[in-house]
């Protein structure tokens, strides 16, 4: 009888501290901007008010939580993380879905404080955010730094790559929403579909189908045999939009299968049960 499949938790992945503040400026940057040209036209204003299909939020109340992403980098350094093994990028992932409910509410409130006047005045809101966000990515920090977040403490190198995943996610959001194109600086949207993916791995372990997300990640996940050589019994590959999009529920498998956005092959392939791992 063939020994039983061991399941192992998957090696976590790090990431460079310089290039994760370089990638998070620059997609700070990149939705400054496309809040400023949003803001500017002559129907800003009722595209502010336009749906996003956030639930109840409209457009608004997205910048507004744009804002919140920045505003969380300065608002709590210099805090007293409290004990605890900090938490991991992937702990981070799978805690998410926990705070949704307090997350919704906070973009209303600041939808209807800080982000409640004219276009112009939004944009300033968001300029200050982004503005103190960038002042702190320029300094030096201890590698070791922990800072207190919603979930528990988190070492603020291992935030930053959270503060990417949120920024791409809404990014995208705000593109569909205003129905533009959003560029995503390259190594946010890496970093974005790695932790995502190292997610699934986490939460569902195993090496019984194989991940691909070219070129950025690979992983395998899900109980079973695992593939050692050759080519594995059950894959699936899919582009890293897309697969952002199914990880935190804004496209359906379904969907995307209709639509050739995803290749899936074998009988173990089908990952639906386990989407999305971002609440």
């Amino acid at each position: 009888m063939p020994p039983a499949a061991r399941t192992s938790k998957p090696r976590a992945r790090t990431y460079d501290p310089a290039r994760t503040r370089a990638a998070l400026a620059a997609q700070a940057e990149l939705l400054r901007g496309a809040v400023h040209r949003l803001c500017a036209g002559p129907d800003a204003a009722a595209r502010l008010d336009g749906p996003t299909g956030l639930g109840s939020w409209r457009v608004r109340e997205l910048v507004a939580h744009l804002g919140s992403v920045f505003d969380s980098l300065s608002g709590n350094l210099g805090l007293d993380a409290g004990p605890g093994e900090p938490l991991s990028p992937t702990d981070w992932v799978a805690a998410t879905r926990s705070g949704a409910p307090a997350i919704a509410d906070h973009a209303e409130e600041q939808a209807a404080g800080a982000y409640g006047g004219p276009p112009a005045e939004l944009a300033a809101a968001l300029d200050a955010s982004v503005d103190r966000a960038l002042r702190l990515l320029a300094e030096e920090h201890a590698p070791g730094l922990r800072i207190p977040i919603r979930f528990g403490p988190m070492l603020l190198s291992d935030y930053l790559v959270t503060r990417l995943v949120e920024t791409v996610v809404h990014g995208d959001d705000l593109a569909a929403a205003l129905g533009t194109d959003l560029p995503h600086d390259r190594q946010a949207l890496a970093a974005a579909t790695r932790l995502l993916a190292d997610a699934l791995a986490a939460q569902a372990p195993g090496g019984a189908v194989e991940l691909r997300i070219p070129p950025f990640a690979v992983v395998q996940c899900v109980a079973g045999p695992r593939h050692t050589r050759g080519t594995p019994p059950n894959v699936v590959e899919t582009s890293p939009l897309v697969w952002i999009r199914l990880a935190t529920g804004r496209r359906s498998w379904a969907e995307a299968v209709d639509v050739a956005e995803l290749t899936a092959s074998g009988e173990r392939s089908d990952l639906s049960p386990l989407l999305p791992v971002m609440g």
